[in-house]
């Protein structure tokens, strides 16, 4: 599997229950979309800044590290202020595209899962 999505860690935060990882990774999806919508380069900083602490919880309760890394780097940037749009664009762009790579990659993760009862590598 794919080292976007750290299944041990999903395993630990779920107790290794298949139906609970499903739920949270649905929830991950849900989140995804309602909080990306808000990370726009002409918003203010708070806004994307509490969009990527969002998104950073969301992540790494699936194990999508990257993704949190991206967003806790958007959220500290942010929170400071004074970012110019351009910097803003890198922020969040990073984010967008991990997002991208998390959402693919949890579509393995989700078709694993409904092929099996337990978590297993592979």
């Amino acid at each position: 599997m794919s080292k976007i999505i750290d299944l041990d860690h999903l395993n630990a935060m779920t107790g290794g229950d298949v139906e609970l990882a499903r739920e949270v990774l649905g929830i991950f999806k849900h989140q995804s979309d309602i909080w990306g919508r808000l990370l726009d380069v002409n918003a203010p900083c708070e806004q994307w800044a509490d969009a990527a602490h969002s998104i950073k919880g969301s992540a790494r309760s699936i194990g999508a590290m990257e993704l949190g890394e991206a967003c806790h780097a958007a959220e500290i940037r942010g929170r400071e202020g004074n970012v110019s749009a351009a910097e803003a664009g890198v922020l969040i762009s990073a984010i967008k595209d991990k997002m991208t790579e998390a959402t693919e990659a949890l579509a393995k993760v989700e078709h694993q899962l409904s092929m099996s009862e337990s978590f297993k590598a592979s």
